[in-house]
């Protein structure tokens, strides 16, 4: 939890400095980038939260991996090595996209499904979810098997479950509390 507080403290810094400076959406690209980067690459996880290696090793290793990022991002990368807080770059990516959408006018839906969504069911998840909250939606999709069909859809604090997994849990708890009524 404190992490994701500090994570959420840099991300509004970054914004700030970026919307002060006019180069939003540049240093959005490149936050994209990182998370995604990070989140695809086991390795590049282990180095940032790999306390034994050392810091040179870790920004050598960011910057040849990074070539282009803007210079905020960059600085954002430094001041995550000077504070010892480097393991945070990628909450800190997540939490820029997210309040950057929110800047813009615009939030992010996550879908989690059992397999990819296709292109037409995107468009019809998207134009629903935007009848839904009045708002432009980004929408996210995540792959999960566990949920076995259906979809499970996350909208800032709200969730609305569809997922076969979610009604056999349902199911469960209902022949649990019948079986607990029972016996009294």
């Amino acid at each position: 939890m404190r992490e994701s507080r500090a994570a959420i403290r840099y991300a509004k810094a970054v914004l700030s400095l970026s919307l002060d400076l006019k180069q939003e959406d540049q240093v959005h690209e490149d936050m994209l980038l990182v998370s995604s980067t990070i989140n695809e690459s086991k390795e590049l996880q282990v180095l940032l939260n790999n306390p034994v290696i050392r810091t040179k090793v870790k920004k050598s290793a960011l910057t040849a991996v990074f070539k282009k990022l803007n210079k905020i991002s960059l600085r954002l990368i430094d001041l995550l090595i000077e504070n010892k807080r480097l393991p945070l770059l990628s909450e800190v990516a997540k939490q820029y996209a997210i309040l950057f959408n929110q800047h813009k006018g615009s939030q992010t839906a996550k879908v989690i499904t059992a397999i990819p969504l296709t292109g037409k069911l995107e468009e019809q998840v998207l134009a629903k979810v935007k009848e839904i909250i009045g708002k432009k939606v980004h929408l996210e999709n995540i792959i999960d098997p566990a949920i076995i069909g259906g979809f499970i859809l996350r909208i800032g604090d709200k969730q609305f479950d569809a997922s076969i997994s979610g009604k056999i849990n349902n199911l469960r708890r209902a022949f649990e509390e019948n079986a607990y009524a029972a016996k009294f």
